[in-house]
């Protein structure tokens, strides 16, 4: 179905798929801003923060942060895959990140090795090492006040590492919790990701639809639909969009207009009501 679908519609990628290319996402003017902050912050150090109801572009703006961070001399980017992991597996997942042997059942020797590795490498070179954090609210407290206390030095004067995390509001709400009020001070840069007007979805649309090689897929009327019919919400267009295009692919329909969106989100008619 996909060979099928790039095929017939001269795609070089389904512009509606979450494995979209990393150079070929759209950032909102906010995202993409923030990127930029981060870039500029990493020789620094310190604590980020994005907050933002599902499907508003948090993991979109990570992904194309740690791709633009990755191209940076001397920055080493880590990607935490098990934010729900405990201490031990967390320290594991450093040390493999990081390339530094741990032993998780001794966290001092563990934290020892690993910021003596990191200020050996920012001492003798611009080395900088990065950590992004998706789904940052289903981490453990202990290990999100472990992250805070690996990554200061010198009485907390100097910060050893970058770290991005992001999350939905239950993230927020946690950082309002004592224990961990000492973390959330310590967030230097902050983005709060919201449901985007009509005009940023169209941008959004529209720039995929070009970087995949085929802007003119959907008529200009299907486009305005779907735009005023995601509620802001990008994840929900993606959705709605790739929904279109796969039942256009199986009738191998030249062009998605709204005659196929009516076709295919049109509400069931209601039962006749007994007399």
């Amino acid at each position: 179905m996909n060979k099928k679908l790039l095929s017939l519609y001269s795609l070089k990628f389904n512009p509606f798929s979450p494995e979209i290319p990393t150079d070929a996402l759209w950032l909102a003017p906010p995202l993409e801003n923030f990127c930029w902050r981060l870039q500029q912050q990493v020789g620094e150090g310190g604590f980020a923060l994005v907050i933002g109801d599902p499907g508003t572009g948090k993991s979109v703006a990570l992904r194309r942060l740690a791709e633009r961070l990755s191209q940076l001399r001397d920055v080493t980017v880590g990607v935490l895959t098990r934010p729900q992991a405990g201490l031990a597996d967390f320290y594991r997942e450093l040390g493999d990140l990081f390339q530094v042997p741990l032993s998780p059942h001794n966290r001092w020797a563990s934290a020892k090795v690993l910021r003596e590795k990191w200020h050996t490498h920012i001492q003798t070179s611009l080395y900088r090492p990065v950590l992004l954090i998706d789904e940052g609210q289903e981490m453990n407290p202990l290990v999100l006040c472990e992250l805070r206390l690996l990554s200061s030095a010198d009485l907390d004067s100097r910060s050893i590492l970058t770290v991005i995390l992001a999350g939905d509001e239950r993230l927020g709400a946690k950082l309002e919790t004592p224990d961990l009020l000492p973390l959330a001070s310590r967030m230097r840069s902050r983005l709060r990701t919201e449901a985007l007007p009509p005009q940023q979805l169209l941008a959004c649309l529209t720039h995929l639809l070009k970087s995949a090689g085929n802007s003119k897929l959907m008529s200009s009327q299907l486009l305005q639909t779907l735009c005023e019919h995601a509620a802001g919400n990008l994840r929900l267009l993606m959705n709605l969009a790739n929904d279109l295009l796969v039942v256009a692919c199986q009738q191998e329909r030249d062009l998605l207009d709204e005659k196929l969106y009516f076709e295919v989100f049109a509400l069931a008619p209601k039962p006749a009501k007994k007399t």
